[in-house]
């Protein structure tokens, strides 16, 4: 089973329409699901991120070929342009940092707000709440992190459709890496 986490609607509804997947509500979450992928939209930030996986963790029956992902859209400086699919290796939070796969290059700074300048190379809001859920209860091999640059530190100019199009365009590649 592919679980999915997505902090946005638009970064789900990619998938949900893509693979048909069936809307249901586990405790205060919104879940898609169909025979080979359960999706939750966890809401931003690094607490919702935690929650959400923990809701998976707690109620669906996990076997060791399971794959976890969390996939959205992320901040990033102009040397990733806008549509540009990374994977992320390590997540720097509150200046500590934790390592998910040293062979991807990636590093994804993880901050309680939105960024609009260019201190950091890539922000999301979310990959360490995730992290901090799965990674004493599911082997690491089977997490992944997958950001799409959806702006260059100019978060208001991001749209609804624009994120959609944005993860539908990569999930194919998503889905071959995952599968390697």
């Amino acid at each position: 089973m592919l679980y999915i986490i997505t902090a946005l609607k638009p970064e789900a509804q990619a998938f949900v329409d893509k693979y048909k997947l069936k809307k249901q509500k586990i405790q205060n979450f919104t879940f898609f699901t169909n025979d080979a992928i359960t999706l939750v939209v966890s809401g931003l930030g690094v607490d919702n991120a935690k929650l959400a996986s923990e809701v998976i963790l707690n109620n669906f029956t996990l076997n060791k070929d399971d794959k976890f992902l969390n996939i959205g859209i992320c901040g990033a400086r102009k040397e990733h342009s806008v549509g540009k699919l990374l994977e992320i290796g390590a997540i720097n939070y509150k200046d500590k940092f934790y390592t998910l796969d040293a062979k991807n290059k990636h590093q994804i700074v993880c901050l309680d707000i939105p960024a609009s300048d260019e201190e950091y190379e890539i922000v999301d809001m979310e990959s360490f709440g995730f992290y901090d859920a799965l990674t004493t209860k599911v082997d690491k091999k089977n997490i992944h992190i997958f950001k799409v640059v959806s702006d260059n530190f100019e978060p208001y100019k991001v749209t609804k459709d624009k994120t959609k199009a944005l993860i539908f365009k990569e999930i194919e590649n998503i889905l071959k890496e995952v599968q390697k």
